[in-house]
């Protein structure tokens, strides 16, 4: 998620605590049930982020570790296409030669 994404995720949020505490007196509610209502919409907000914050964690779906997966997969082709490019160049004998050495210690 970029910082952009949180800002707006952030003023949502704001906007919507405050327009459950302005909306409350228009349903009849006085302002401590207002507040009371703000606070919990707040509170059960905030919660449900941590949660999906923690069940990301666990699962290992984090940013950086998807970007590290990424990143890895890349890296690993880039240095595989080398090998076997350095193999490719060398005579069928040294092939052979350095086949049975990787044959014999593993």
């Amino acid at each position: 998620m970029t910082k952009g994404k949180v800002l707006q995720i952030g003023l949502f949020i704001s906007l919507l605590g405050i327009l459950s505490y302005e909306l409350a007196p228009r349903f009849g509610l006085d302002n401590f049930t207002g507040s009371t209502i703000s606070n919990f919409i707040l509170i059960l907000i905030v919660v449900m982020w941590v949660s999906s914050y923690i069940f990301r964690v666990v699962n290992g779906k984090m940013t950086f570790m998807e970007q590290r997966k990424r990143y890895r997969k890349k890296y690993e082709k880039i240095v595989n296409d080398k090998l076997e490019d350095k193999f490719n160049s060398l005579s069928e004998e040294d092939q052979e030669k350095l086949m049975e050495d990787l044959e014999k210690n593993p």
